[in-house]
């Protein structure tokens, strides 16, 4: 039993201090933007969880005795000072020459008997899962990690070879799961030329579109062969959603909210209720096949398609349209409005609003193409292959995420150590391991 609870015998419990040399950065000023030496310099924006974010970097001068003093090194660790505090990432290299701000606290190991990373992985499960930090920031206007707090924090010292090991297990884990991140990046990009190619040519290959005919619409280049139809005629009247207070108790139908419907998709489990009846909620019942748009606030225009439901209506900030399927497909439909052709006429009307929002006039008048049904279902076949693709490797982010919580936790308490993992368990985790 030790202060950080109960660990393997041969772990001893040390100071963030006795192990890590500890440097804050230079502070921003309007004094430091100018000068002869504009450098990179990281903001605790830049350090999230396990890694650095360099979407953006700043710049400020550093002179040649804050070169050494300051500059970063493969093996640096930072911590956030400040916002998320302790929030931990190691500098790997990324830029030939970086420094840091005053909200960072860099460590750098003392001694060879540190693997840095283990201790990247260590602080981020006593914060966030452990709960051991809690109250370390100083009680202050704005709560920050001081040095000293910070370089009094105990932690644990595995022998070297078993901090390594550690650091390997978690780091297969989450090198495979930002292999997988990166998998969905680039099927988001595919899918965005695939729908840019389907909705100007039509369902045809790549090689085959410069000899498809085109014509100038409303809407811009389609096939020759498509007409361009208002959504009002080959749609019932849109309606406007339900007005009702919302419940927790299952005293009635589940009630659709707009703030339900997050990047497209409804976790139906979590959707509350509303007691309402028979006569309205027939009225309001949900079907699959509908399409239902946001009608005000900052998703105006995002949709969602209704494939399966539980007994449901849809609320007041939500435009539901039902289409005539015999000349146009819901999913189709759905398909539409995630292309810059809907977008166009959506922002449109948006700017001219006083709120922003959308009608049923507005949706009524939307220019849609309108393909021939067989074209209609191979464009649906097409893009809903892609979405399942998405969909699973979505999924297996999910899991590999749980798993590395899982995974931390029990090797950060030693519950269960490295030696006995299933080697199999390990290296079915790793970026190039199969898929199912």
């Amino acid at each position: 039993m030790t202060e950080l609870g109960p660990l393997p015998e041969e772990w001893t419990v040390v100071q963030i201090g006795d192990v890590f040399h500890i440097q804050q950065g230079k502070s921003v000023s309007p004094k430091h933007r100018t000068g002869r030496s504009p450098r990179p310099f990281l903001r605790t924006a830049n350090v999230l969880w396990g890694r650095i974010d360099l979407t953006t970097i700043d710049y400020m001068d550093f002179d040649e005795e804050e070169l050494d003093r300051l500059s970063l090194r493969p093996g640096d660790l930072l911590v956030c000072e400040g916002g998320e505090i302790g929030r931990t990432a190691m500098w790997q290299g990324e830029l030939d020459l970086c420094f840091y701000q005053n909200h960072l606290h860099r460590l750098r190991s003392c001694h060879d008997g540190v693997e840095p990373t283990f201790y990247m992985y260590w602080i981020q499960a006593a914060w966030t899962l452990l709960g051991l930090y809690r109250g370390q920031g100083n009680s202050t206007t704005i709560p920050n990690l001081s040095r000293s707090r910070l370089a009094s924090l105990p932690v644990p010292m595995p022998p070297l070879e078993e901090q390594q090991a550690i650091a390997r297990v978690l780091q297969a884990i989450q090198h495979a799961k930002d292999a997988t991140e990166q998998v969905i990046a680039a099927m988001r990009d595919l899918k965005k030329g695939l729908m840019q190619h389907l909705f100007t040519y039509g369902p045809v290959p790549v090689e085959e579109a410069a000899r498809v005919p085109l014509r100038e619409t409303e809407i811009g280049l389609i096939p020759e062969q498509w007409s361009v139809v208002r959504l009002g005629d080959i749609a019932q009247k849109p309606q406007y959603g339900l007005t009702a207070s919302s419940v927790s108790s299952p005293i009635g139908p589940k009630l659709l909210r707009i703030t339900d419907i997050q990047d497209g998709k409804v976790k139906w489990d979590e959707v509350p209720y509303c007691k309402i009846s028979e006569d309205v909620c027939s009225k309001y019942r949900l079907e699959p096949g509908d399409l239902l748009v946001a009608r005000i606030g900052a998703t105006t225009g995002k949709t969602f398609l209704v494939s399966e439901c539980p007994e449901s209506v849809f609320g007041s900030y939500l435009i539901r349209v039902r289409v005539y399927q015999d000349r146009l497909l819901p999913p189709f439909l759905y398909y539409f409005t995630q292309t810059q052709y809907y977008w166009s006429q959506i922002n449109a009307v948006k700017d001219g609003r006083l709120k922003k929002g959308i009608n049923i006039p507005i949706l009524s008048s939307l220019q849609v193409p309108l393909p021939s049904l067989r074209e209609q279902e191979e464009i649906v076949r097409l893009l809903s292959a892609l979405d399942w693709k998405i969909q699973a490797e979505e999924i297996r982010v999910q899991a590999l995420d749980g798993l590395f919580k899982t995974v931390l936790h029990l090797l950060m308490t030693g519950r269960v150590r490295v030696k006995d993992l299933p080697r199999s368990e390990i290296e079915g985790v790793s970026p190039g391991a199969s898929r199912e």
